[in-house]
């Protein structure tokens, strides 16, 4: 198994972060590595979704999990390996969101694959999780 771990915190509340992680759609407009995105289905367990990278080919994934408000798994099985992506929220005391992107690569290949496209997959990590941030900020707060 291959694992890596990234967190940031934003000042944004929780419900902010994930109306933005909800709105699948608009992915492109903060994450520069989605090119192009298509859902097959509302945000929910089963629901499948292909997201292209800029310049590269589309990768079909599935979401596993989703906890609304607190986190959401995705899983790309690519059949002797799966990259496996937990997107989780934390409240924090002060009012705002930790916000976790967890990846595991796993399967019979996992040991050879892992340490090639595991840091390939997780290198934009804190720029994704930073627009994330930046985009859920920008939301004007409910009441």
């Amino acid at each position: 198994m291959w694992e890596y771990e990234y967190a940031a915190d934003s000042t944004a509340k929780p419900a902010a972060v994930w109306a933005v992680w909800a709105d699948v759609p608009s992915w492109p407009a903060w994450n520069a590595g989605v090119a192009e995105i298509a859902v097959d289905g509302r945000f929910a367990p089963g629901t499948r979704f292909t997201m292209t990278p800029p310049g590269e080919e589309p990768i079909s994934m599935q979401l596993t999990e989703v906890v609304p408000g607190e986190r959401f798994t995705d899983v790309m099985d690519a059949g002797d390996f799966q990259v496996t992506t937990v997107h989780r929220l934390e409240a924090l005391p002060t009012g705002g969101t930790r916000v976790v992107y967890r990846t595991e690569i796993t399967g019979p290949a996992a040991g050879h694959v892992g340490p090639e496209l595991g840091p390939a997959i997780t290198a934009d990590f804190p720029d994704v999780v930073a627009a994330l941030c930046r985009q859920a900020e920008a939301v004007p707060a409910a009441g």
